[in-house]
């Protein structure tokens, strides 16, 4: 099994979350929402696909840098080759 982690570029405030638990995540989709320390709306986004297996913060919660939003069990693609 393979699991991402998702993490925060940030100083600042969890405005908003737009996952949540065992839902499916894809690409690229908006997953949380911070406002950053200096009043900017930052878009927390990821290149993978999979199942959020936890959430590590909610709306309202301080974050910094480095600091793990959620858990995502990733989907695996076997690709066939010949």
């Amino acid at each position: 099994m393979n699991y991402g982690v998702i993490v925060c570029d940030y100083y600042g405030t969890v405005e908003e979350t737009a996952i949540q638990k065992d839902s499916r995540i894809y690409e690229w989709e908006p997953l949380f929402y911070v406002k950053t320390s200096d009043g900017m709306m930052k878009v927390i986004h990821q290149g993978i696909c999979g199942e959020i297996v936890s959430l590590e913060v909610s709306d309202g919660d301080k974050v910094v840098p480095g600091m793990v939003l959620a858990y995502v069990k990733e989907d695996l693609f076997v690709s066939a080759s010949d």
